[in-house]
């Protein structure tokens, strides 16, 4: 084992079922971490209901842990310095755990929000430690197979999450959703810490960044709560989200002053000199928040104003893990033959082909129409973690793939949910600016106008018939937003591809991921 001030010595790969069993137990860890951001979505009415509380209050289920885990994640990179990656990832693991078991038995909204953000923060370092832990049980050459085993549990677990807790929550009671957990967890910290504890990181006892944590925690949760109130108090029309804004930006700047010039900071900003890491970081975070962004405004169109249940939009949007599942092997097999920049490159023109086809959706699209994409979609998925997360991470040395990871990470799930405030916001403003155009051709003679006669002399009084055709204006409206939404996304995604290119090609013929596994090592 490492101890303070000895030199860190590489550990060589784990060898047959040793490497077998470690890879199941990390991707276990990593899929009950993911399937928790989203598996609480849908239970969200039953949640609600039964604590008494509206289900706008009920929001904060999620966002409690989003915040949390976004303050976290940045923090991995400084705790496995000080306490050791083996260590801090089962203790993570467990404590997780012990979170989802106190979610479950919480009496009341506000000790489930408080369990929650404790969930949260301790699930912070799970992610970027299961990756770096599991690049080091992999030799140089199959780093990229490594990454596909990892990033199949990322792409599942999204999918699943809503499936499984609508099942849960019309089968059995909402705390299963938690509780689900508990055996999970307990056998991947078991077999982790079993397999690991030997492989212990070196530990330096640095001292602690108070300063800068407190920062981060300031600007942090102060832009996730702005992001998750924004909408429902009218953005910058409301003081509080406003001074949400000003805490987020003046508690960002003096974080970034403070951790360019401490001798210790708690999140290592100096990564961002690295060519690699930076075009690598932002192309992951930009291009995850639009996707995700999306993956929120399907099944919402789908749910309003196309008629589908929860179930139904959920089964819609399920098959878009099933190309990724295919594929990512091979990707992962072939990654030290094929420069990553062209696998990642492939990844986001799919992506705004998928979009482009989204943007010519209609009111009559049946479940074949909307079927089509989302298959496509699953090849996109396939190209964009696995290359990607090669490229920020090749040539790193191994003190350094944790905190890489983790910010890398950070960001990813900060633009996610930057995304998704976005892009159902623009969706709602360009819903409201259809609606108006579509309602001024509501005029005597037109179609439309000759609609609400028909509906007059049916029987219908005025103001029935008024709401029947609003109804079919705003079905149109949010349709031909919805429509906007995909097809601008589409472009971003094109506008993209260049920043893919200004990283540098990983060395021995594009095997970005053996560098990558080299520096985890």
């Amino acid at each position: 084992m490492a101890t303070a001030g000895a030199a860190p010595q590489p550990h060589p790969p784990l060898e047959g079922s040793a490497r077998t069993w470690g890879t199941i137990a990390l991707s276990a860890a990593t899929f009950m971490n993911v399937l928790d951001t989203s598996i609480a979505n849908v239970s969200l009415p039953a949640i609600a209901g039964d604590l008494g509380v509206s289900p706008n209050q009920g929001t904060w289920v999620i966002t409690s842990f989003a915040v949390a885990n976004a303050i976290a994640v940045p923090l991995t990179g400084w705790l496995s310095q000080r306490f050791g990656q083996v260590r801090l990832f089962c203790a993570s693991v467990v404590m997780f755990v012990i979170a989802s078991w106190l979610c479950g038995l919480a009496p009341n909204m506000a000790t489930l929000i408080a369990f929650r953000a404790l969930q949260g923060f301790v699930a912070g370092p799970m992610i970027p430690l299961s990756q770096t832990l599991l690049l080091s049980s992999y030799p140089k050459a199959a780093a990229g197979t490594a990454m596909a085993m990892w990033s199949m549990t990322t792409l599942i677990a999204p999918v699943m999450g809503p499936l499984l807790g609508g099942w849960i929550t019309d089968n059995m009671t909402w705390p299963w959703i938690f509780y689900i957990n508990i055996p999970v967890g307990l056998i991947a910290a078991a077999g982790a810490w079993s397999l690991y504890r030997r492989r212990e990181s070196h530990i330096r006892k640095l001292p602690i960044d108070s300063i800068g944590l407190a920062l981060l925690v300031l600007w942090v949760g102060a832009m996730q709560v702005m992001l998750d109130l924004g909408k429902e108090h009218d953005w910058f029309e409301s003081p509080v989200v406003v001074t949400l804004g000003i805490v987020a930006i003046v508690g960002f700047a003096f974080f970034l002053v403070w951790e360019f010039t401490e001798k210790h900071p708690v999140v290592d900003l100096s990564l961002f000199a690295r060519r690699n890491f930076w075009a690598g970081t932002v192309a992951t975070a930009v291009g995850y928040g639009l996707f995700f962004g999306n993956v929120v405004l399907l099944p919402l169109w789908l749910q309003q104003f196309m008629g589908y249940t929860a179930t139904q939009a959920g089964m819609v949007t399920a098959p878009v893990g099933l190309m990724a599942l295919i594929l990512s092997p091979i990707v992962g097999k072939n990654l030290h033959r094929v420069d990553p920049r062209r696998f990642a490159t492939a990844s986001f023109l799919v992506f705004a082909l998928v979009l482009w086809l989204r943007s010519h959706f209609n009111t009559q699209a049946d479940i074949v129409t909307i079927l089509i994409p989302t298959l496509i979609q699953g090849v996109a998925m396939a190209f964009f973690f696995i290359p990607l997360v090669t490229i920020t991470l090749s040539g790193l040395p191994p003190d350094r793939i944790p905190s890489a990871s983790g910010l890398s990470n950070f960001l990813r799930i900060t633009a996610g949910a930057i995304g998704t405030s976005v892009v159902t916001t623009v969706w709602e403003n360009r819903a409201a600016l259809h609606h108006a155009q579509l309602a001024e051709a509501v005029t005597r003679g037109s179609p439309a106008g000759d609609a609400l006669a028909a509906l007059g002399q049916a029987g219908l009084t005025a103001e029935q018939a008024l709401a029947q055709v609003n109804r079919l204006v705003d079905q149109q409206a949010f349709m031909l937003a919805a429509n906007d939404v995909f097809y601008v996304s589409a472009v971003i995604f094109l506008f993209l591809i260049p920043l893919i290119w200004v990283s540098q090609r990983t060395t021995g013929g594009g095997g970005g991921g053996a560098d990558a596994a080299a520096g985890a090592h």
